[in-house]
């Protein structure tokens, strides 16, 4: 088989999801840099990768997807490598909820909401920052009390969930806001941790 492709910036979250999966399973790929925020807008091949103009799209010896989730899912499934997806149905179905509610939830509130807006913004908008430390706490309650006992989100198989949690909470605690919030969940704060100190999460980190 051939080196599989991922299309996006190393800036993003969703792009570095699919790189951490990618890396946990030892898959060597090329990353072609596509910048949707660019000035001169994003680039018009690109729309045969994505229709939808979003980061990442994946190539894979002609086959072509976009989604974050159903990539990970492919590259799990399609490659030799640790398993990510537990086996038993209701671990699954609590990895895909879990993947859901970040997606939903957390994602927006956790990175542009506060983070983004913290980071980049000259005048930040401070009700919105604290709307979004709002719904970030119930998202971290929520993960905590999915969360399995064991060392990862599902017990002690690192998953799907686990790739997925990790960019977006850690894009959110780049701001002080973020890592107050997160040290009220003890549980959560020792799984930031395990999963942040993984080599496959340095080799992910965007360019500085």
């Amino acid at each position: 088989m051939g080196k599989p492709i991922v299309y996006g910036a190393n800036y993003s979250v969703y792009v570095r999801i699919v790189r951490l999966v990618l890396a946990e399973k030892g898959i060597d790929y090329a990353l072609v840099p596509v910048d949707v925020f660019a000035a001169e807008g994003i680039p018009a091949w690109y729309f045969e990768h994505h229709p939808f103009g979003r980061i990442p799209a994946f190539e894979h010896d002609g086959f072509r997807l976009f989604e974050t989730s159903a990539i990970a899912r492919y590259v799990d499934e399609a490659f030799d490598g640790p398993s990510l997806q537990p086996t038993e149905s209701r671990d699954r179905a609590r990895m895909n909820q879990i993947i859901g509610m970040l997606d939903a939830y957390a994602y927006r509130s956790m990175v542009w909401d506060v983070a983004v807006e913290r980071l980049e913004k000259e005048a930040p908008d401070e009700l919105l920052i604290a709307s979004g430390l709002s719904q970030a706490s119930k998202a971290l309650q929520t993960l905590s009390r999915l969360k399995a006992p064991g060392p990862w989100l599902l017990g002690d198989q690192l998953t799907l969930a686990d790739l997925h949690a990790a960019p977006i909470i850690g894009y959110f605690v780049k701001v002080a806001e973020g890592q107050s919030l997160l040290a009220e969940f003890p549980e959560i704060q020792a799984w930031w941790g395990r999963i942040s100190a993984r080599a496959s999460f340095a080799a992910s980190a965007p360019a500085a």
